[in-house]
């Protein structure tokens, strides 16, 4: 049963996973998937927006690609979070402003500082939590 074009509850789907772009999925695709509660594999998981990409070593890309975040800036990376959380949940007006506080807060900030030195000195850069 469908309401409001929304999938209802079921003993194997509660509520939707927020990082999945449900918006951008055809709706047709969504129903399929929720209805048979098909395995798709990682290329097909892949063309249809649910991943980011295909690994041999799902769990090294993953190491991967949290130590690439990990070493960046922690306060770019909370305030970069925090705007996309935000996209589509408020008007533009408010994102643009929310953005301008979040860059404000990081500029001249002694980890943006550090970012831009340790790039100079090419070296590992050393931020404070």
């Amino acid at each position: 049963m469908l309401e409001h074009r929304r999938l209802p509850a079921s003993s194997y789907f509660s509520r939707p996973n927020p990082d999945l772009a449900w918006d951008d999925l055809p709706f047709y695709v969504a129903k399929e998937l929720t209805f048979t509660a098909r395995i798709v594999s990682g290329a097909e998981a892949v063309t249809l927006g649910l991943a980011t990409r295909v690994a041999d070593d799902p769990r090294a890309e993953a190491f991967r690609l949290a130590r690439g975040i990990a070493d960046k800036n922690p306060h770019a990376i909370r305030g970069a979070k925090a705007l996309l959380n935000m996209a589509g949940t408020v008007s533009l007006a408010d994102g643009f402003e929310a953005e301008e506080r979040t860059i404000r807060s990081l500029i001249g900030s002694p980890n943006q500082v550090e970012a831009v030195m340790a790039n100079l000195e090419k070296r590992a850069p050393r931020f404070e939590d």
